[in-house]
């Protein structure tokens, strides 16, 4: 895969990143405003689910957004090093269809 194209697929790839954060992050204060506007006894309603979990699930999907936003930067320094695209197990080449596919992919498929 050529540097040029790499690049568009790793500034795609963080730009989606970036979007999902600011939106988990929104969802994430609204959580916890709501629920220091509340005294309910969130913890023992039996209709849904808990603000706790609430809050712990959109946590979690923040931290996947944020490993996101690491691995294209990773990504990218491999790309600065010359090494972006070979596989960092056996050294040979990934194929294009999987950078496609997972611009940030460290190995070949059958070192996935």
């Amino acid at each position: 895969m050529d540097h040029t194209r790499a690049q568009t697929l790793l500034h795609q790839e963080e730009h989606a990143a970036r979007q999902m954060l600011a939106t988990l992050s929104r969802d994430f204060t609204g959580i916890v405003d709501a629920s220091a506007d509340s005294n309910a006894d969130d913890e023992h309603d039996p209709e849904g689910s808990t603000i706790a979990f609430e809050r712990s699930q959109v946590g979690a999907l923040i931290e996947q957004a944020e490993r996101r936003l690491a691995e294209i930067d990773a990504a990218r320094a491999r790309l600065d090093a010359g090494t972006y695209g070979r596989c960092e197990v056996c050294g040979e080449p990934i194929p294009d269809g999987r950078l496609e596919a997972r611009p940030v992919a460290r190995t070949c498929v059958a070192h996935a």
